[in-house]
């Protein structure tokens, strides 16, 4: 017998509260507020709540965003949404203190983004985000502790 939440099909459910960075937390604690799991925005709401929760220190919550979009993006833009969502991710690793965790999502992400700098859709800052997620991945390599985590640009300023 598990003490985990469940679904009535027995699906586990993640109902525990998580702090800003998507931790579970105990049941009786008070967490932040969660991203339904059904959610799905549409470009350009995504990346602006994705950039107000980067910005708040969330980069957690920022990538269910980006991958609650990636889920129902055209296949022409799948690979762009989970990439963004995978930079996101990678920087949460990074402010959990996986490095290990954090340069492989942050060099997923940066691949994926790649193919999209030309012609970059919604006004989205790629040649920004690779440059980042290069700066990033490079001083996880060099420097420890790492300084603060510059917060990334989505899009174009």
């Amino acid at each position: 017998m598990t003490d985990r939440d469940r679904d009535g099909t027995g699906k586990p459910l993640n109902a525990r509260p998580r702090d800003e960075l998507g931790r579970p937390l105990p049941h009786d604690a008070e967490g932040v507020p969660r991203v339904p799991d059904d959610l799905r925005l549409p470009p350009d709401e995504a990346i602006t709540e994705a950039q107000r929760l980067l910005d708040h220190g969330m980069p957690f919550h920022a990538h269910e965003i980006l991958e609650g979009t990636w889920k129902i993006a055209p296949e022409d833009e799948r690979e762009l949404w989970q990439g963004l969502a995978q930079l996101a991710v990678g920087l949460t690793h990074l402010m959990r203190g996986n490095k290990t965790g954090a340069r492989s999502l942050l060099r997923q992400g940066h691949d994926r983004i790649r193919h999209y700098e030309v012609e970059a859709p919604h006004g989205l800052d790629i040649a920004g985000l690779l440059t980042w997620s290069e700066h990033l991945t490079d001083e996880i390599d060099r420097v420890d502790p790492l300084p603060a985590t510059p917060v990334p640009r989505l899009r174009i300023p």
